[in-house]
């Protein structure tokens, strides 16, 4: 089984290349167009199965106190993380508004791996 630490280093990554996706990317010419959706839903589908797994495995280790992050920071970095995924491909939120979803992913993802880094778990 991959470790908590392992998975916060993989979706920091995958938010790295979607932020790059966001500032260098054209919208989509058209939103409804069935081959962008495809490619969308096929580029997306392994990170939202990772981010199911990693909020699972993270809640776990924040019921035994391994780390100092409360439940409703993990469920909302989820959340956050799959709007951005939403809006890197879409291009349709406000610069300031997908920087702040951003930061406080990156917040969460780089408390987690410190503390996990501190503990070795």
């Amino acid at each position: 089984m991959v470790t908590v630490k392992a998975q916060t280093a993989k979706l920091r990554a995958h938010l790295n290349r979607l932020k790059e996706r966001f500032e260098n990317t054209a919208p989509p010419k058209n939103r409804r167009d069935r081959d962008f959706f495809n490619m969308v839903k096929e580029e997306t589908d392994p990170v939202y199965e990772l981010l199911e797994q990693w909020e699972e495995a993270t809640l776990g280790i924040v019921k035994q106190r391994k780390v100092n992050v409360h439940p409703q920071q993990v469920a909302s970095t989820r959340e956050n993380m799959e709007l951005l995924l939403m809006h890197s491909y879409f291009i349709d939120a406000r610069p300031k508004r997908y920087m702040e979803l951003y930061k406080s992913i990156t917040y969460i993802f780089d408390q987690l791996l410190e503390e996990l880094e501190d503990t070795n778990k």
